[in-house]
């Protein structure tokens, strides 16, 4: 079977305490998955020219894609990509050497792009896309191509935002208690 934890450049993921990662996931080179992490069918984390982190109880749904910028014309240090805690990355998001906060949730296909800035609390919608450089306040529904805030967030959606990652800990814990050792 293809192998799921790569090293590049002798530098090896970093994997904490009760992650699940699906076997058909590839996480390569300078990758950090904090604890209660999931990472689900056909994602790719690629961490070779810079560094990846993914904070705890984070989940990146099947077949996202998280890669990082090398230094050159736009940066002379490159952008790593950093994931908060508690974060929901739909199905085929994909994210490039951006900044995402604590408790958000990035729609199915969103796509987020250099040095983009997503602060606490924020939704993304299906589909949106997020340019280079863009920060996106906390407290908001963004949505479109490029995404804009479409309105403030209710209270119940700020708690679907926590709700959301704690479901996929208790799903990925399911699939780890069926995963033979």
């Amino acid at each position: 079977m293809f192998p799921t934890l790569r090293p590049y450049k002798n530098i090896y993921p970093t994997i904490g305490d009760a992650v699940y990662i699906d076997p058909f996931s590839s996480i390569i080179g300078d990758v950090t998955l904090a604890d209660d992490v999931s990472i689900w069918p056909m994602c790719v984390l690629r961490g070779d020219v810079h560094s990846i982190s993914v904070g705890a109880r984070t989940n990146i749904q099947d077949a996202s894609v998280l890669h990082v910028a090398r230094k050159g014309e736009a940066s002379s240090t490159g952008y790593s990509l950093v994931i908060g805690e508690d974060v929901t990355v739909g199905h085929k998001a994909m994210l490039h050497a951006c900044q995402i906060g604590d408790r958000v949730l990035i729609g199915m296909g969103a796509i987020i792009l250099d040095n983009a800035h997503i602060e606490d609390d924020v939704i993304i919608a299906a589909g949106s896309l997020v340019p280079p450089n863009k920060v996106l306040a906390s407290g908001f529904l963004y949505v479109g191509s490029p995404a804009k805030p479409a309105r403030a967030l209710t209270e119940a959606e700020f708690a679907f935002l926590k709700r959301s990652a704690s479901h996929y800990v208790n799903l990925k814990n399911e699939y780890l208690e069926e995963t033979p050792s």
